[in-house]
């Protein structure tokens, strides 16, 4: 699943905003904490987006105070508490409308594309222009 442009990450840092929907993403999948988050963050980006604990929890809290998430203190046991983060209905709102949007940019993204390769590859491959 994990494709790399010239054997490493395309570039160093993800939009803000990208980092949401995947949160909201993995968490619409299942209640989850937040050393599990960069997990989840590390192995869907390939290991590109490697996020600091810090940042995370800052993500975090702020999407909480938007109402998108809420969170629960979970005992466990022979260790220190930690704190489980779920999707609100108005997080999986969010993510919908969200996601509704990057929808309709592939699909453009899709026709660009399908331009370019019918119109400028074969200029570049040393074919017709």
């Amino acid at each position: 699943m994990c494709k790399s442009h010239n054997g490493g990450c395309w570039h160093n840092y993800p939009e803000r905003g990208w980092i949401q929907f995947l949160i909201m993403r993995v968490l619409y999948e299942k209640p989850t904490h937040g050393y599990q988050l960069l997990e989840e963050i590390k192995k869907r980006s390939c290991g590109c987006h490697k996020l600091e604990s810090g940042s995370i929890y800052t993500l975090l809290r702020r999407m909480e105070e938007r109402g998108l998430l809420e969170s629960k203190w979970e005992k466990v046991g022979g260790g220190p508490d930690r704190r489980i983060y779920t999707l609100t209905a108005k997080g999986v709102e969010a993510l919908k409308v969200g996601l509704t949007s990057i929808v309709r940019r592939k699909m453009l993204f899709e026709d660009l594309a399908k331009f370019y390769h019918e119109k400028f590859e074969k200029i570049e491959g040393g074919g017709e222009k």
